[in-house]
């Protein structure tokens, strides 16, 4: 009976926990399709979470709060951190000199011993910080990264993971603790070896290969040459631009090639997230997220006849995003003008001939499973980098009127529509393309039935 209590109590901790998330960042219909696909996975799959020494020391609060909110909602991932700020505070006060090679510190026997009480120290820290939360968590400072020596005469005692025991990390999952580990390896004969935080966390990644991985850094996520955060990046058709853009730094740049490097070793559906501590649930539960979204995606391709398409999967992906029935005439009376649509058939834009040799954007559609992975805007760019005059409608109250906000020029409300436009400078175009776009004969009919409705 006390245990029954105690699950009705919990459960009710947990809707009242959704809730509070509702109120503040996105729809129940978004919020309970990430429940429940992270739900399904086993339970070291869900997430990896990298955490860098300087989110410990300036944003304890905001990590903890965060982390403990995922365990309330039923989840619990797996913590990797470093301490490297707090390193070179403890090495300055005892009057040892910092040197780094290739990225790496040297770490000489008296490094180390400041390494692994600093680790030790932070990594307490964390986890006292959780449990005064009423978070269950458990630190694990040792026994996960077996290493061996990278090069002992340049870099002291410095470790390359050779292998990863994950016996310490399921047994904290199975009793509902979040472990968190810090990045301390031993050799096979037991010596303790410094790790980078960074190599940790990819080895312990490509280890579990985990639904998640996130990197929770101060900028919260990757900058562009305007210091805006980039919100997604599907590698498939990005990366190689991204490599030879002349604005990204060569920090940036090692950045993405390392997380490139990382996502090939992983499944498809895997896909890293870097975003600020306080922002750590925003990224995870809604489709706009917060913070950058680096997936391996998929190719975007391109037609200009309908006969090219695979049109029942086309109907289908249509249907599925608006669930309305489409025309059933659609093709038949719709001149196209492109198609961009993902190989997966989850993604698609199609566009039309529109007024004054202005290009109509009829419809985009992106599927559930596919919204929040990056892979509409993947297909939307390629569309903008070569349609660069372009508008739409949407229904004044749509969601997604705030993703159109932040990628057309200018919009306006005309009826029941809000009509939306790139490129176009000439007030006269406006108002013509305005005027198109509201009296458009729909193509979308009825609602499609909820599979098991009354």
């Amino acid at each position: 009976m006390h245990t029954q209590r105690h699950n009705d109590q919990q459960e009710l901790q947990t809707r009242q926990t959704i809730v509070r998330l509702l109120s503040t960042m996105g729809g129940a219909k978004e919020i309970s399709q990430y429940l429940k696909r992270f739900s399904q996975l086993d339970a070291k799959r869900f997430a990896v979470v990298k955490v860098g020494g300087a989110v410990i020391r300036d944003e304890l609060e905001a990590l903890t709060s965060s982390l403990s909110f995922l365990q309330d909602v039923g989840l619990t991932p797996i913590v990797v951190h470093g301490a490297g700020p707090q390193l070179d505070a403890a090495l300055q006060e005892a009057g040892i000199e910092k040197q780094t090679v290739d990225g790496l510190r040297v770490t000489p026997p008296e490094v180390l011993k400041v390494v692994r009480r600093v680790l030790q120290t932070q990594n307490l820290r964390l986890v006292e910080a959780l449990q005064a939360a009423d978070t269950r968590a458990t630190s694990i400072v040792s026994g996960v990264f077996e290493s061996v020596l990278m090069d002992a005469e340049r870099l002291g005692m410095v470790g390359d993971v050779c292998s990863i025991e994950t016996a310490p990390i399921e047994a904290a999952l199975h009793a509902g603790s979040i472990p968190v580990i810090a990045s301390q390896g031993e050799t096979g004969t037991g010596q303790i070896v410094n790790i980078n935080a960074d190599v940790a966390a990819n080895e312990l990644v490509k280890r579990l290969q985990p639904y998640k991985v996130v990197f929770l850094t101060g900028t919260g996520g990757l900058l562009d040459t305007d210091g805006d955060i980039i919100d997604s990046i599907n590698l498939t058709t990005e990366y190689d631009d991204l490599m030879q853009a002349e604005w990204i730094n060569g920090g940036m740049r090692l950045k993405i090639r390392q997380i490139h490097d990382l996502l090939m070793e992983l499944p498809l559906s895997t896909s890293v997230s870097i975003t600020k501590p306080s922002e750590l649930a925003k990224e995870l539960f809604t489709h706009t997220g917060s913070g950058t979204l680096v997936r391996r995606g998929e190719r975007v391709l391109s037609f200009d006849r309908w006969e090219d398409l695979d049109l029942p999967r086309m109907r289908q992906l249509i249907e599925s995003a608006f669930e309305r029935r489409l025309a059933s005439d659609y093709f038949e009376r719709t001149p196209l003008a492109r198609a961009y649509v993902s190989e997966s058939y989850r993604a698609a834009i199609i566009l039309t001939q529109g007024v004054d040799g202005i290009t109509y954007l009829d419809k985009f559609a992106v599927t559930d499973d596919a919204q929040g992975e990056g892979l509409g805007r993947a297909v939307w760019n390629v569309m903008d980098e070569h349609f660069p005059q372009v508008y739409w409608r949407s229904r004044a109250s749509n969601p997604i009127n705030a993703f159109y906000n932040s990628v057309s020029d200018g919009s306006m409300v005309q009826g029941i529509w809000r009509v939306f436009w790139c490129g176009l400078a000439e007030f006269s175009q406006i108002e013509a393309c305005v005027r198109d776009a509201a009296e458009r004969r729909p193509n979308l009919e009825d609602p499609i039935p909820v599979t098991g409705a009354a």
